[in-house]
């Protein structure tokens, strides 16, 4: 049997991570969450590609980008929508999830996704460092992981 799991070493490892602003201290936790992570796996600061975006809506094409430059070989998608009175929230949420799925599937670079979509900003806080712990923090070793993981799994057509 031949099992394949991707290592968390990030050394020689390039990042992209996007930020979707619109929720600034959310957002502001996620990133150094996710920069912590990177930095403690081995990834240097100069490996690491920072895009930041208005919102959550504009983190797929950002994160599109990204993946088609070839400049990462993983990318890290980190925001905040936090519902209100109206549909938008569930709008702007489905987007931004299946945007970035679909360059992932697309492109062959993954993206650990995280672009927290909450009831109320206490619960974004909550995931963002606080009692729920660090979602971005998360997401830097899912993207470490699955960088690591297509490097061992063999190309498509080859052994």
């Amino acid at each position: 049997m031949r099992e394949f799991s991707g290592s968390l070493a990030g050394s020689g490892r390039r990042v992209g991570v996007v930020v979707g602003r619109f929720h600034g201290q959310v957002a502001k936790r996620l990133l150094e969450g996710c920069l912590d992570a990177l930095k403690k796996n081995g990834v240097a600061e100069e490996s690491i590609t920072l895009v930041n975006v208005p919102g959550a809506f504009e983190v797929p094409l950002a994160v599109r980008r990204l993946a088609e430059s070839g400049a990462c070989e993983a990318i890290v998608a980190l925001g905040a929508i936090v519902r209100g009175e109206t549909e938008h929230f569930d709008l702007i949420a489905r987007e931004c999830a299946h945007g970035c799925a679909e360059v992932a599937r697309e492109t062959y670079v993954p993206v650990a996704f995280e672009v927290l979509a909450c009831e109320s900003v206490e619960d974004a806080l909550a995931r963002s460092g606080g009692s729920k712990g660090n979602r971005g923090f998360d997401a830097g070793l899912v993207a470490l992981r699955m960088a690591n993981l297509l490097r061992e799994l063999p190309a498509r057509g080859g052994g």
